[in-house]
Protein backbone atom coordinates (compact mmCIF):
# COMPACT_ATOMS: atom_id res chain seq x y z
CA UNK A 1 0.00 0.00 0.00
CA UNK A 2 1.31 3.47 -0.87
CA UNK A 3 1.67 6.37 1.54
CA UNK A 4 -1.56 8.30 1.94
CA UNK A 5 -3.93 5.28 1.80
CA UNK A 6 -6.29 4.78 4.66
CA UNK A 7 -5.21 1.24 5.44
CA UNK A 8 -2.21 -0.98 5.63
CA UNK A 9 -1.66 -4.60 5.07
CA UNK A 10 0.78 -4.66 8.02
CA UNK A 11 1.48 -2.04 10.73
CA UNK A 12 5.03 -1.42 9.56
CA UNK A 13 3.76 -0.52 6.02
CA UNK A 14 1.82 2.47 7.41
CA UNK A 15 4.53 5.16 7.62
CA UNK A 16 3.11 8.22 9.42
CA UNK A 17 6.09 10.30 8.24
CA UNK A 18 5.91 9.31 4.58
CA UNK A 19 4.97 12.85 3.57
CA UNK A 20 8.45 13.95 4.62
CA UNK A 21 10.15 12.08 1.78
CA UNK A 22 10.05 12.58 -1.97
CA UNK A 23 8.50 9.21 -2.83
CA UNK A 24 5.80 9.73 -0.21
CA UNK A 25 4.97 13.15 -1.60
CA UNK A 26 4.85 11.67 -5.12
CA UNK A 27 2.22 9.20 -3.89
CA UNK A 28 0.16 12.03 -2.37
CA UNK A 29 1.10 11.62 1.33
CA UNK A 30 -0.16 14.52 3.50
CA UNK A 31 0.82 15.49 7.00
CA UNK A 32 -1.75 14.73 9.67
CA UNK A 33 -4.07 17.60 10.48
CA UNK A 34 -3.58 17.29 14.24
CA UNK A 35 0.22 17.66 14.24
CA UNK A 36 2.68 15.77 16.36
CA UNK A 37 4.14 16.31 19.74
CA UNK A 38 2.35 19.39 21.17
CA UNK A 39 -1.02 21.03 20.51
CA UNK A 40 -1.08 23.55 17.65
CA UNK A 41 2.37 22.34 16.56
CA UNK A 42 1.43 21.51 12.97
CA UNK A 43 3.85 24.09 11.67
CA UNK A 44 6.72 22.58 13.62
CA UNK A 45 6.95 19.65 11.20
CA UNK A 46 8.31 20.29 7.72
CA UNK A 47 9.30 18.10 4.86
CA UNK A 48 13.04 17.65 4.64
CA UNK A 49 14.63 20.60 2.82
CA UNK A 50 11.55 22.91 2.92
CA UNK A 51 12.36 24.86 6.15
CA UNK A 52 13.35 28.45 5.44
CA UNK A 53 15.25 30.30 8.15
CA UNK A 54 14.86 33.97 8.70
CA UNK A 55 11.50 34.10 6.82
CA UNK A 56 7.91 34.19 8.01
CA UNK A 57 6.36 30.71 7.66
CA UNK A 58 3.77 30.44 4.96
CA UNK A 59 1.03 29.12 7.18
CA UNK A 60 1.88 31.23 10.25
CA UNK A 61 -1.15 32.35 12.21
CA UNK A 62 -1.95 36.04 12.24
CA UNK A 63 -2.92 37.32 15.63
CA UNK A 64 -5.43 40.13 16.06
CA UNK A 65 -4.09 43.61 16.63
CA UNK A 66 -2.59 43.95 20.11
CA UNK A 67 -2.23 40.19 20.72
CA UNK A 68 0.79 37.99 20.51
CA UNK A 69 0.61 35.06 18.09
CA UNK A 70 1.14 31.64 19.60
CA UNK A 71 3.71 30.56 17.03
CA UNK A 72 7.36 31.34 17.79
CA UNK A 73 9.27 33.41 15.28
CA UNK A 74 11.77 32.00 12.84
CA UNK A 75 15.47 31.77 13.40
CA UNK A 76 17.14 35.09 14.14
CA UNK A 77 13.72 36.79 14.51
CA UNK A 78 12.60 38.53 17.70
CA UNK A 79 10.29 36.59 19.92
CA UNK A 80 7.34 38.52 21.24
CA UNK A 81 7.24 36.37 24.40
CA UNK A 82 10.72 37.48 25.42
CA UNK A 83 11.92 40.87 26.47
CA UNK A 84 15.46 41.64 27.62
CA UNK A 85 15.78 42.71 31.29
CA UNK A 86 17.10 46.13 30.38
CA UNK A 87 13.90 46.90 28.36
CA UNK A 88 11.66 46.38 31.38
CA UNK A 89 10.92 49.07 33.97
CA UNK A 90 13.55 48.95 36.66
CA UNK A 91 15.61 46.51 34.64
CA UNK A 92 19.40 46.15 34.74
CA UNK A 93 21.37 49.00 33.10
CA UNK A 94 22.77 48.29 29.66
CA UNK A 95 25.94 50.35 30.07
CA UNK A 96 29.08 48.74 31.38
CA UNK A 97 30.32 49.94 34.73
CA UNK A 98 33.89 51.15 34.78
CA UNK A 99 35.97 49.46 37.45
CA UNK A 100 37.50 51.92 39.90
CA UNK A 101 41.25 52.29 40.01
CA UNK A 102 41.92 51.26 36.44
CA UNK A 103 43.39 47.94 35.48
CA UNK A 104 46.01 47.77 32.78
CA UNK A 105 43.82 48.81 29.88
CA UNK A 106 43.84 52.07 28.00
CA UNK A 107 41.17 53.65 30.16
CA UNK A 108 42.80 52.64 33.47
CA UNK A 109 46.06 53.40 35.08
CA UNK A 110 48.42 50.48 35.46
CA UNK A 111 50.84 49.81 38.34
CA UNK A 112 53.76 52.16 38.77
CA UNK A 113 56.40 49.68 37.63
CA UNK A 114 59.04 52.38 37.35
CA UNK A 115 58.60 53.35 41.00
CA UNK A 116 58.70 49.71 42.09
CA UNK A 117 61.90 49.13 40.14
CA UNK A 118 63.57 52.19 41.69
CA UNK A 119 62.52 51.04 45.17
CA UNK A 120 63.89 47.53 44.59
CA UNK A 121 67.22 48.94 43.37
CA UNK A 122 67.44 51.18 46.45
CA UNK A 123 66.86 48.22 48.80
CA UNK A 124 69.52 46.11 47.06
CA UNK A 125 71.99 49.02 47.20
CA UNK A 126 71.35 49.52 50.92
CA UNK A 127 71.94 45.81 51.63
CA UNK A 128 75.20 45.81 49.63
CA UNK A 129 76.44 48.94 51.43
CA UNK A 130 75.54 47.44 54.82
CA UNK A 131 77.42 44.23 54.04
CA UNK A 132 80.44 46.21 52.89
CA UNK A 133 80.49 48.32 56.07
CA UNK A 134 80.13 45.21 58.23
CA UNK A 135 83.02 43.50 56.43
CA UNK A 136 85.25 46.56 56.77
CA UNK A 137 84.37 46.85 60.46
CA UNK A 138 85.04 43.14 61.02
CA UNK A 139 88.45 43.38 59.31
CA UNK A 140 89.34 46.38 61.45
CA UNK A 141 88.44 44.56 64.63
CA UNK A 142 90.36 41.50 63.50
CA UNK A 143 93.54 43.47 62.76
CA UNK A 144 93.34 45.62 65.89
CA UNK A 145 96.07 44.37 68.27
CA UNK A 146 94.68 46.01 71.42
CA UNK A 147 91.38 44.24 71.92
CA UNK A 148 89.88 45.16 75.28
CA UNK A 149 88.76 42.61 77.83
CA UNK A 150 85.07 41.88 78.43
CA UNK A 151 82.94 42.86 81.39
CA UNK A 152 83.43 39.56 83.23
CA UNK A 153 86.30 39.44 85.77
CA UNK A 154 89.49 37.60 84.84
CA UNK A 155 88.98 37.92 81.09
CA UNK A 156 91.88 37.64 78.67
CA UNK A 157 93.16 40.82 77.01
CA UNK A 158 96.14 41.61 74.80
CA UNK A 159 96.25 45.38 75.29
CA UNK A 160 99.15 47.30 76.73
CA UNK A 161 98.51 49.88 79.47
CA UNK A 162 97.08 53.15 78.18
CA UNK A 163 95.20 56.12 79.61
CA UNK A 164 91.54 55.29 80.03
CA UNK A 165 88.41 56.77 81.65
CA UNK A 166 87.99 56.21 85.35
CA UNK A 167 85.25 53.76 86.33
CA UNK A 168 84.33 55.88 89.33
CA UNK A 169 84.70 59.41 88.02
CA UNK A 170 83.44 58.85 84.45
CA UNK A 171 85.92 61.45 83.12
CA UNK A 172 89.09 60.94 81.07
CA UNK A 173 91.97 60.56 83.52
CA UNK A 174 95.39 58.92 83.53
CA UNK A 175 95.22 55.95 85.88
CA UNK A 176 98.38 54.39 87.35
CA UNK A 177 100.37 51.70 85.57
CA UNK A 178 103.65 49.97 86.41
CA UNK A 179 106.17 47.44 85.12
CA UNK A 180 106.31 44.38 87.36
CA UNK A 181 110.06 44.83 87.92
CA UNK A 182 109.25 48.10 89.77
CA UNK A 183 107.00 46.35 92.31
CA UNK A 184 108.18 45.61 95.84
CA UNK A 185 109.19 41.95 95.62
CA UNK A 186 108.62 39.48 98.45
CA UNK A 187 110.84 36.61 99.59
CA UNK A 188 112.13 34.36 96.83
CA UNK A 189 110.77 36.62 94.04
CA UNK A 190 113.20 38.09 91.48
CA UNK A 191 113.40 39.49 87.95
CA UNK A 192 114.55 37.88 84.70
CA UNK A 193 114.49 38.46 80.93
CA UNK A 194 115.04 34.99 79.47
CA UNK A 195 111.47 34.55 78.15
CA UNK A 196 110.90 36.66 75.07
CA UNK A 197 107.71 38.67 74.68
CA UNK A 198 107.58 40.77 77.84
CA UNK A 199 106.44 44.36 77.15
CA UNK A 200 108.08 45.89 80.24
CA UNK A 201 111.14 48.05 79.73
CA UNK A 202 114.06 45.86 78.68
CA UNK A 203 111.84 42.79 78.48
CA UNK A 204 112.27 42.29 82.22
CA UNK A 205 109.59 40.37 84.12
CA UNK A 206 109.08 39.03 87.66
CA UNK A 207 109.73 35.33 88.28
CA UNK A 208 110.03 32.99 91.28
CA UNK A 209 106.35 33.49 92.14
CA UNK A 210 105.53 29.78 92.23
CA UNK A 211 105.82 29.07 95.95
CA UNK A 212 103.73 29.72 99.03
CA UNK A 213 104.66 33.04 100.64
CA UNK A 214 105.72 34.73 97.40
CA UNK A 215 104.15 38.14 96.77
CA UNK A 216 104.51 41.46 95.00
CA UNK A 217 103.22 44.79 96.33
CA UNK A 218 102.12 47.91 94.42
CA UNK A 219 101.54 51.21 96.20
CA UNK A 220 99.04 52.98 93.98
CA UNK A 221 99.04 56.79 94.20
CA UNK A 222 96.89 59.41 92.57
CA UNK A 223 93.41 57.86 92.78
CA UNK A 224 91.24 60.97 92.42
CA UNK A 225 87.91 59.44 93.40
CA UNK A 226 86.95 56.44 95.47
CA UNK A 227 85.05 53.72 93.67
CA UNK A 228 85.25 50.46 91.71
CA UNK A 229 88.11 49.89 89.26
CA UNK A 230 89.76 47.07 87.39
CA UNK A 231 93.24 45.78 88.09
CA UNK A 232 94.84 44.39 84.91
CA UNK A 233 97.85 42.07 84.88
CA UNK A 234 99.94 40.91 81.93
CA UNK A 235 101.58 37.56 82.57
CA UNK A 236 102.83 34.36 81.00
CA UNK A 237 102.07 30.77 81.96
CA UNK A 238 103.37 27.47 80.55
CA UNK A 239 99.96 26.50 79.16
CA UNK A 240 98.50 25.62 82.59
CA UNK A 241 96.00 27.80 84.49
CA UNK A 242 97.29 29.73 87.51
CA UNK A 243 95.86 32.16 90.10
CA UNK A 244 96.91 34.35 92.99
CA UNK A 245 95.32 35.91 96.06
CA UNK A 246 94.46 39.60 95.54
CA UNK A 247 94.56 41.95 98.53
CA UNK A 248 93.45 45.63 98.48
CA UNK A 249 94.55 47.73 101.46
CA UNK A 250 95.23 44.51 103.40
CA UNK A 251 91.81 42.94 102.67
CA UNK A 252 91.65 39.88 100.43
CA UNK A 253 89.16 39.88 97.57
CA UNK A 254 86.56 37.15 97.69
CA UNK A 255 87.65 36.20 94.18
CA UNK A 256 91.32 35.47 93.35
CA UNK A 257 93.18 36.99 90.44
CA UNK A 258 92.75 34.48 87.63
CA UNK A 259 95.89 33.85 85.59
CA UNK A 260 94.28 31.39 83.21
CA UNK A 261 95.29 30.09 79.82
CA UNK A 262 92.66 32.12 77.94
CA UNK A 263 94.43 31.92 74.58
CA UNK A 264 95.07 28.18 74.73
CA UNK A 265 98.86 28.41 74.57
CA UNK A 266 100.78 25.12 74.20
CA UNK A 267 101.82 23.43 77.41
CA UNK A 268 105.42 24.23 78.35
CA UNK A 269 105.76 27.12 75.85
CA UNK A 270 106.33 30.28 77.93
CA UNK A 271 106.95 32.52 74.95
CA UNK A 272 103.47 31.81 73.56
CA UNK A 273 101.87 32.05 77.00
CA UNK A 274 101.74 35.87 77.28
CA UNK A 275 98.20 37.12 77.91
CA UNK A 276 96.13 39.46 80.09
CA UNK A 277 93.52 39.13 82.82
CA UNK A 278 91.73 41.48 85.22
CA UNK A 279 89.90 41.50 88.53
CA UNK A 280 87.63 44.08 90.21
CA UNK A 281 89.03 46.22 93.02
CA UNK A 282 87.48 48.90 95.24
CA UNK A 283 89.85 51.79 95.89
CA UNK A 284 89.76 54.80 98.16
CA UNK A 285 90.70 58.31 97.14
CA UNK A 286 94.44 58.97 97.20
CA UNK A 287 96.84 56.08 97.96
CA UNK A 288 96.02 52.36 97.98
CA UNK A 289 98.08 49.21 98.51
CA UNK A 290 97.59 46.21 96.20
CA UNK A 291 99.21 42.81 96.71
CA UNK A 292 99.37 39.65 94.62
CA UNK A 293 100.30 36.72 96.85
CA UNK A 294 100.79 33.00 96.40
CA UNK A 295 99.01 31.54 99.43
CA UNK A 296 97.87 28.06 100.36
CA UNK A 297 95.52 26.76 97.68
CA UNK A 298 96.82 28.99 94.92
CA UNK A 299 98.41 27.72 91.69
CA UNK A 300 101.10 30.33 91.06
CA UNK A 301 103.22 29.01 88.19
CA UNK A 302 103.36 32.34 86.31
CA UNK A 303 105.67 35.25 85.54
CA UNK A 304 104.44 38.86 85.80
CA UNK A 305 105.09 41.56 83.18
CA UNK A 306 102.95 44.67 83.91
CA UNK A 307 100.07 45.95 86.11
CA UNK A 308 97.67 48.84 85.44
CA UNK A 309 94.34 50.33 86.47
CA UNK A 310 91.24 51.01 84.44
Amino acid sequence: MTPGNNGASTPEDDDPFGYLYADGQANGAQPPSGGYGYPNSVNRVRAVGTRQYGQQPQNAQTAPYGQVPQQQGGYNQPNAHYAAPETLPGGAPTTQQQMPGGGGGRGGRGPNTKGLLIGAIAVVAAVVIGIGVAMLGGDKDKDEPDNQAGATPTQSQNAKPSPSPSKAGGSEVDLPQIDAKALRLGPGVSTASDIKGAKADGGVYVTGFNHVGAKVTWTVNGIEKAGDYRLYARYSIPGVDANATLLVNGKANTQPMGLKNFIGSPKGDWEKGWQTSWAPVTLTKGTNTIELACNEGNQCDAVLDQLWMQ
